[in-house]
């Protein structure tokens, strides 16, 4: 039996986590396995619950699981507490604790979401399918940082440090995504002003001289984004530091037609791995069966596929996506002339019935 901790979080984070779980139960039917799926709490819920927002509790369960899926944390209520004390940490706590420091997050343009994504018809015609792998336990995230009463008043500083091993990890996470995929690498930087980036580039292109038949080349930040805007359809694996990754891939995400489409993993050296969609946890639309699970349950097929070895289940999954999508079925995010507008529970719904036909 394999357990999997679900942590549905704050606003619409136990909505598509839900949905998630639906998929959870029809993959262990599916492979004739029990799955364990117990939830814990985390973020704003896990504040009111217990003053933390990642409960010892949640945390050892962790641990203990060989998979957790998470909702997603943030609730307006607790903004006014310590930037250490805030529901956001218990996701950059956990992903510290359980060395989680690769972040894996596809973004693909279907072409039934063409028409949805803002970008002009002959760019988005020729679709895109992209794999952000973004550095996510160092950087500037979790470097020294504070703010100072200075002669003119006050100072604030961010300090952004890598250490070369931090580096060497996660460029060999990419290029080992890199060969399963179309074999071409670019990495991100500003290596024309940042010391860090120096350190990235050279680093990267040390563990490149182990992967020859990976074609790599590097961008600065800057071009990077503006790549992504141009033609998307050049890029295959993407590799970024901790900052930067973050800032693309919400990029990269609004031009997939909704940010509710893209799910991520964050994984270390092993099989376990923290699965979440990378919205956040939308409190305007919260409760109101709108939002987009998609992102949950493909995050749920990439969870299948690394952490449980059931890549077989992963791809139906996918591809009962696609099938529910070609099917002009839209939430409210995604919508396009002619579809049909749907809530969270029935594409959640719709999904697994995809799956169930093919059976």
């Amino acid at each position: 039996m394999r357990t999997i901790a679900v942590l549905p979080g704050d606003g619409a984070g136990p909505e598509v986590a839900r949905q998630g779980v639906k998929i959870l139960k029809w993959a262990g039917q599916a492979a004739g396995e029990e799955l364990e799926i117990r939830e814990y709490l985390a973020g704003g819920a896990a504040i009111a619950a217990t003053g933390d927002s990642l409960p010892d509790e949640t945390l050892e369960a962790c641990k203990a699981a060989d998979a957790v899926l998470f909702g997603a944390v943030g609730s307006p209520e607790f903004d006014h507490l310590p930037r250490e004390k805030r529901a956001e940490q218990a996701v950059l706590k956990l992903r510290k604790e359980l060395g989680l420091f690769a972040n894996l997050r596809p973004a693909t343009l279907y072409a039934e979401l063409a028409g949805a994504s803002p970008l002009r018809e002959e760019i988005a015609g020729k679709g895109f399918d992209i794999l952000m792998v973004r550095e996510l336990t160092g950087g500037i995230y979790f470097g020294e940082k504070g703010v100072e009463q200075g002669p003119d008043g006050r100072v604030a500083f961010d300090t952004e440090r890598y250490a070369e091993y931090e580096v060497e990890r996660i460029a060999r996470v990419a290029f080992e995504a890199a060969l399963g995929r179309r074999r071409k690498l670019v990495s991100v930087d500003k290596a024309n002003v940042l010391e860090t980036s120096r350190l990235f580039r050279s680093v990267v292109d040390r563990v490149a001289e182990g992967y020859p038949d990976v074609e790599v080349s590097h961008l600065y930040v800057d071009n990077a984004a503006m790549q992504l805007i141009r033609d998307p359809a050049q890029f295959d694996v993407m590799l970024t530091s901790n900052l930067f990754g973050d800032i693309l891939s919400d990029e990269a995400s609004v031009l997939t037609g909704s940010i509710g489409m893209l799910p991520s993993a964050s994984v270390g050296e092993g099989a376990f791995g923290l699965y979440e969609p990378i919205h956040g946890s939308a409190p305007d639309i919260a409760g109101k069966d709108i939002v987009n699970p998609l992102g949950s349950i493909l995050s749920v097929a990439m969870l299948l596929r690394h952490s449980f070895d059931m890549a077989e289940r992963a791809g139906e999954v996918e591809a009962a996506v696609r099938r529910v999508l070609s099917g002009g079925y839209r939430t409210a995010d995604m919508m396009t002339a002619g579809a049909r507008r749907v809530g969270t529970e029935e594409m959640g719904d719709l999904v697994v019935a995809a799956l169930n036909e093919v059976r």
